[in-house]
């Protein structure tokens, strides 16, 4: 009597891809300017992209989110995050380190030095693709006296 595995289910294939695989030199993109202090460059999958982001010191992502999952890979330099609704944990994520953001969760980010990271996104962020990710172009967040930041409308 032998025990049943995964290796005894029939094999099932698999449909093809829907696109060949890709080999795509960083270098081989242009950097598309963002913002004044932000770059970026994307490669673009079915279900996902990955994006290389460099931010000037003291660039600012600003309160934004999207239904889309983030994983954050910081190369070199630094990100300050603040997450949630409030806007109330931080987390300052280094060379080496990784942020995951769920999908709809509030963020953004201020570059603590010239940093350079990769962005996984699940699904493609359409608004980068598309070019209606104004939420980088909203004015900078003012500090209030308790602390809190809001958009300068």
């Amino acid at each position: 009597m032998s025990a049943s595995s995964d290796h005894d289910a029939p094999v099932q294939a698999s449909p093809p891809p829907a696109h060949p695989a890709r080999h795509v030199p960083w270098d081989s993109l242009d950097w598309e300017e963002v913002t004044d202090s932000i770059r970026r460059r994307i490669i673009t999958g079915d279900g996902m992209m990955i994006a290389q982001v460099f931010l000037d010191q003291g660039a600012v992502v600003p309160k934004h989110s999207h239904l889309n999952e983030q994983i954050t890979y910081i190369v070199s330099g630094a990100l300050h995050f603040r997450l949630g609704e409030d806007l109330d944990r931080e987390v300052t994520v280094r060379a080496g380190e990784v942020l995951h953001i769920p999908a709809h969760l509030p963020h953004e980010a201020t570059a603590l030095e010239d940093t350079l990271d990769v962005d996984v996104f699940s699904p493609p962020r359409a608004d980068w693709l598309d070019g209606s990710d104004a939420y980088f172009h909203a004015a900078p967040a003012e500090p209030q006296a308790d602390g809190a930041s809001e958009p300068v409308e």
